[in-house]
């Protein structure tokens, strides 16, 4: 490619069922070992091979390019709070990636993007991130706790995290004028 030549159109046979206002910014063939597909960044997530959804910026705890490959990990779900979700890593997926093109870049920008607030708090027994995520199309922010790795949740870890959210929110609230 020259030096203002553009990456080709994702081809309609792997353009991922896009919502009504969901728009590709970037993509990029990918091999993950179990056949080729594509990763489609668009301005609402991150499209995997093999999913059926895309997963929200908010919903990516960790993306990491090496030059050569995509790790991406999801949060999963571990429980529901009043205001705030408590939320785990969830299997770190891969992908060989030969010519990203903006891929990366859209990825992290995006992924960075999405953090309005983040802080780190150790406890008794471990230590846990709250944050504050941005979800596209949704207004205010959207809160959740991912305890380190090791951290039991348990009730004695939910009555902190409780008084934590409380704090961050009053604390980055904005002010009544």
């Amino acid at each position: 490619m020259g030096l203002f030549s553009r990456k080709p159109k994702l081809p309609p046979a792997d353009r991922p069922p896009l919502a009504r206002d969901e728009r590709v910014l970037a993509w990029a063939a990918a091999g993950n070992g179990e056949g080729d597909g594509v990763v489609v960044a668009s301005n609402l997530g991150l499209w995997l091979p093999g999913r059926k959804h895309h997963l929200g910026w908010h919903d990516i705890l960790k993306a990491v390019w090496s030059g050569r490959q995509l790790t991406v990990t999801p949060a999963e779900v571990a429980t529901e709070r009043d205001g705030y979700t408590v939320v785990v890593d969830g299997p770190a997926e891969t992908y060989l990636i030969i010519d990203p093109g903006e891929l990366p870049h859209q990825v992290r920008a995006r992924v960075t993007r999405s953090v309005a607030y983040t802080e780190h708090h150790r406890l008794p027994g471990g230590a846990v991130r709250v944050a504050a995520r941005r979800v596209a199309g949704v207004d205010g922010l959207t809160w959740t706790v991912r305890p380190d790795p090791g951290t039991p949740v348990d009730d004695d870890l939910l009555a902190e995290t409780d008084l934590l959210v409380t704090a961050a929110r009053a604390a980055t609230a904005p002010a009544d004028e």
